[in-house]
């Protein structure tokens, strides 16, 4: 399973507010697609945030992610929640993230993976760095760097292998 931190690792960090107050997010479209090439590969993905809001929800369903929490502070206790909900242990559990609150996720999932413009200090906490920035495919780096792992890489390096994960998703 890969736990996924949202804002500074789906997002570029940025909250954006609309005239009427509304919290805007930008999402990479080739995240979205490594969810849904790890799901339908066997690979669950839970999301894990420290916020809410009506942007974020919709982006979790169209992705037709189960697994997530919101609004979460105790990230720690969150992901061994999510690990017990999915059936899965530490030790077959990656987690990806950005910032100091996510750091007592990675002390409990089996690897744990900063994105490249982490601040130092949770970059050195991390069983490995990304090439990507937050909201710039870090979390589909990860999600092509375990399928490869897997002898997978025909899933999204052919245009079949694309098309059946394509039909099943909205990026």
């Amino acid at each position: 399973m890969v736990i996924t931190d949202v804002d500074g690792v789906l997002t570029d960090g940025g909250i954006y507010y609309d005239a009427s107050g509304e919290c805007l997010k930008r999402f990479h479209v080739r995240d979205g697609m490594g969810m849904r090439l790890l799901e339908e590969n066997g690979v669950r993905v839970a999301v894990l945030s420290g916020r809410d809001s009506e942007t974020l929800r919709k982006r979790v369903a169209d992705l037709g992610v189960s697994l997530c929490q919101f609004g979460v502070k105790d990230k720690q206790a969150a992901c061994l929640a999510l690990m017990a909900e999915a059936g899965v242990s530490a030790r077959q559990t990656a987690c990806i993230g950005d910032d100091s609150i996510d750091l007592p996720a990675f002390a409990v999932c089996g690897l744990s993976f900063a994105v490249a413009d982490a601040p130092v200090y949770v970059k050195s906490s991390a069983s490995a760095v990304l090439q990507s920035r937050g909201g710039n495919g870090a979390f589909r780096e990860l999600a092509d760097a375990i399928l490869v792992a897997q002898g997978k890489a025909e899933v999204f390096a052919s245009a079949t292998g694309y098309a059946k994960v394509m039909t099943k998703m909205a990026q």
